[in-house]
């Protein structure tokens, strides 16, 4: 799980993770204020991102490959403002600001006037030991009241290595419960959807929707 790992992904075209519409749990479940700055962390291309700003947000997208940043702003057609910020290159465009860097590196002045959070891919992108250190790192740089929404996957791990790995819900309870107050809105076997899973032999596979809020 080097940074090596992910660019490799993305030179390679192997981004089985990128979905190629809008994320329906995002439209059916998004409840929060067209005037909250939205954080993506792990953003990829996402077109949840464009969504996102459509629906009046803007957003703020942290991803590791240039090249998806590059992508997403090329297959929308808009021509992004290029700069330095620290540790990260940011790409502005529109309503959208995509920063090229760790997520790690984050700071919370860096984030200071994002209200909201949408994770679709990044808990999910990490194996065990660097959840921990993510959902410790949203507790130190968000603060109080932000508010989003989480996607999870859960299955049987040693039927498949990840990533996406598999977050059951009572890790989900245990990396967040202290300090975000969390709901689950939806439970869906999505086994039949999925032929990556099933050619790998996995058995059961279900995606778990939560509504998250910082206490």
């Amino acid at each position: 799980m080097q940074p090596e790992f992910w660019h490799k992904k993305w030179a390679s075209g192997q981004i089985g993770f990128h979905l190629p519409d809008v994320n329906p749990y995002l439209q059916r479940h998004w409840a929060v204020p067209a005037s909250a700055r939205v954080l993506v962390p792990l953003c990829g291309k996402s077109l949840d991102l464009a969504w996102l700003a459509g629906r009046g947000h803007s957003v703020l997208g942290i991803e590791l490959s240039e090249k998806a940043i590059e992508d997403f702003f090329t297959e929308h057609q808009i021509q992004p403002q290029i700069s330095q910020k620290g540790a990260f290159k940011v790409y502005r465009g529109d309503a959208i600001e995509l920063w090229c860097g760790d997520f790690f590196a984050l700071t919370a002045n860096d984030v200071t006037d994002c209200t909201a959070l949408y994770d679709r891919a990044a808990l999910i992108a990490l194996p065990p030991p660097m959840r921990e250190r993510y959902a410790a790192h949203l507790q130190q740089i968000l603060a109080q009241g932000v508010q989003g929404l989480l996607i999870t996957l859960d299955y049987d791990q040693a039927q498949m290595p990840g990533p996406p790995f598999a977050v059951v819900d009572e890790e989900v309870q245990r990396l967040l419960g202290d300090v975000w107050q969390v709901q689950a809105l939806k439970e869906q076997d999505v086994l039949g959807e999925s032929w990556k899973f099933l050619q790998a032999g996995v058995t059961r596979l279900e995606e778990r929707v939560y509504r998250v809020s910082s206490r």
